[in-house]
């Protein structure tokens, strides 16, 4: 007897839901480690909070229905966060944009993922820094 067979066609398919959610929210790890290997430092780049929020959705969708109270919880909370910091990122991207658009290279492109800090301290030895891909104002 298969593993699969003691699942309903409904099941199999929630089953297959759970298990995209969590290749989702696992891509993230390897969008986060590819952009820090390019980086040589610890970044955070968006795409590591747009896994966030569908792994965490797909898994809060795949929670509720299994009706696991520990897990809706963990993944509710989590797309809390994952929603706050994207809006967080489009937010300063609209003052930034709004606020020094003749800083803009002249095709007026601009890095989607991952920013450098202008502003950032020297390298401490021996530790790791993790950063978001945005700009951080350090004289507020």
């Amino acid at each position: 007897m298969s593993w699969f067979e003691a699942y309903s066609s409904t099941d199999a398919i929630w089953l297959g839901v759970g298990f995209a959610g969590q290749l989702a929210f696992t891509s993230r790890f390897l969008v986060q480690w590819v952009a820090s290997e390019r980086r040589r430092d610890s970044v955070v780049p968006i795409a590591f909070w747009w896994f966030s929020l569908a792994g965490g959705l797909t898994l809060l969708s795949y929670a509720i229905h299994k009706k696991d109270p520990v897990i809706v919880v963990g993944q509710a909370v989590g797309v809390l966060i994952y929603t706050r910091n994207l809006y967080l990122i489009a937010q300063a991207r609209r003052d930034r944009t709004s606020t020094s658009s003749s800083s803009l290279p002249a095709d007026g492109s601009r890095s989607a993922d991952v920013r450098a800090h202008a502003a950032a301290p020297p390298p401490v030895p021996n530790a790791s820094r993790i950063e978001s891909s945005l700009p951080v104002d350090r004289a507020a």
